[in-house]
């Protein structure tokens, strides 16, 4: 069964299995004794530290090993913010960082910090000029406390230019926090960070592993109680059998990257790309060019996300979702929100390393009837591409109160030919996804997006006709 969701987690590398296994013989005992077996555990700590510090591009008494991702960018943001806590401490974030940094946020306000969240354009990256403004003044003329920028989202895969806001911040004095979880294994972080963070799983070692590199000369106070392990940033026994694995599986994906898979995956993906594009009434989002070698997002006009997945699984593939219409939330997804992109019947294809090219090709020959499928369920089949007819009447009201999404937009879509040009169709919703689907539609079918205003139950959307 083809598995196309490896940002989420990808398989285990045969090298993080290999390393896994010796070094659950090898490397049992507390690195932290003198005795035989402590010396041994110890070498092989030292080394993976020093192999995955290659990797980062940092010194290995900068990097600590973490219990996950998600605790090594907790640790980070807190750990900073505490350390210039009398410079500053307003916190900066894209608006579409993983919701790990945009939780840290939240509990920074609620401690009684600030945090502002920069916009990003419909490609999802941000403007470096806009990006800066926002760590070099505040409201009360000071610097930010910490800055942090994803080197590539995990969502659509759109690259952010670290690089130069890493300039900008180290000429500003503020640190910046780089979330390298998704681009790590396929390569360094360019430009002068400060700290950054990373998770064993996206790259094909063990979960349970992070990493936190913590450049000298960062003000850091590790937040909580304080231990002798990773200096100080991870508490308890270092889990050495899964760290060794996730430093031997980074080197050698790093390896397999620089030799021809990148290009490899890359093709793939634009083959997937160009193909989807010619589906009706779907639209391929993200930055078109720099983007990571291995993934691509598309959302389906009139289609629901989880009817979606479940039919490409009963297909035999494996993929994942931003769409609001998912069993695990009914909220639209923060990274396609802030992108203004459509939300509904969103598909995320992240390609592992390996994967055959004749899984790609079988899932280009499905998706289109699976697509149409999940339209006729929905009553949209009859929908498609084509133009509206003209049928003058007067302007309407759309009732989708207590209706889900893609249901608020399909009904928009069979009335719009019922107003003249230049007529209007107000739909009342109270599906959070209809503030983002709503003006999606609008835009991918030439149509005006007006604007909402409250309603005695749910929002009025009103979209004008215009052809």
């Amino acid at each position: 069964m083809p598995y196309f969701d490896s940002a989420s987690s990808a398989p285990l590398h045969p090298v993080a299995r290999q390393a896994l296994l010796a070094a659950l013989d090898e490397g049992w005992a507390d690195p932290g004794r003198l005795y035989r077996e402590g010396r041994r555990a110890r070498m092989l700590l030292d080394a993976a530290r020093e192999t995955a510090a290659e990797a980062v591009g940092c010194r290995p008494d900068e990097l600590s090993f973490t219990p996950s991702g998600t605790h090594a960018l907790h640790t980070g943001i807190a750990g900073a913010l505490a350390g210039r806590r009398r410079v500053g401490r307003r916190l900066v974030v894209s608006a579409v960082e993983h919701s790990a940094v945009l939780h840290s946020a939240a509990a920074h306000e609620g401690a009684g910090g600030s945090a502002l969240e920069v916009p990003v354009g419909r490609n999802g990256a941000v403007s470096v000029d806009s990006f800066l403004s926002a760590v070099r003044s505040g409201a009360d003329g000071s610097v930010a406390g910490l800055a942090c920028l994803q080197s590539a989202n995990h969502e659509v895969g759109t690259l952010q230019p670290v690089a130069e806001v890493a300039a900008g911040c180290r000429e500003a004095g503020v640190p910046l926090l780089v979330d390298a979880a998704q681009s790590l294994g396929w390569g360094p972080v360019a430009g002068p960070w400060s700290l950054l963070a990373a998770s064993a799983h996206k790259w094909g070692g063990p979960a349970g592993v992070g990493l936190l590199a913590v450049r000298k000369g960062v003000r850091f106070a590790a937040p909580g109680p304080s231990g002798e392990r990773e200096s100080g940033r991870a508490a308890g026994f270092e889990n050495l059998p899964a760290i060794v694995a996730a430093a031997a599986s980074l080197r050698a994906v790093r390896a397999e990257a620089a030799a021809e898979e990148a290009a490899r995956l890359r093709a793939l993906v634009e083959r997937i790309r160009s193909s989807v594009a010619r589906v009706p009434d779907v639209e391929v989002v993200g930055d078109a060019v720099a983007r990571l070698p291995h993934l691509v997002t598309f959302s389906c006009l009139y289609v629901d996300g989880e009817a979606l997945l479940h039919a490409l699984d009963a297909e035999g593939f494996s993929v994942s979702s931003g769409s609001s219409c998912t069993s695990s939330t009914l909220t639209p997804s923060h990274v396609l929100r802030a992108m203004g992109v459509l939300s509904e019947g969103n598909v995320r294809v992240s390609l592992p390393r390996g994967v055959p090219e004749e899984d790609v090709t079988r899932f280009l020959e499905v998706l289109p009837g699976v697509v149409a499928g999940v339209r006729e369920s929905l009553g949209a089949g009859s929908l498609g591409s084509a133009s509206v007819p003209d049928a003058p009447g007067p302007d309407l009201v759309v009732d989708a109160l207590g209706r889900r999404c893609p249901i608020p937009v399909i009904e928009l879509a069979k009335v719009i030919g019922d107003v003249p040009v230049g007529g209007t169709v107000t739909v009342l919703a109270d599906d959070a996804a209809a503030r983002l689907d709503i003006p999606a539609w609008c835009e991918m079918r030439g149509q005006e997006y007006v604007g909402e205003s409250p309603a005695e139950r749910g929002v009025a959307y009103a979209v004008r006709r215009t052809r």
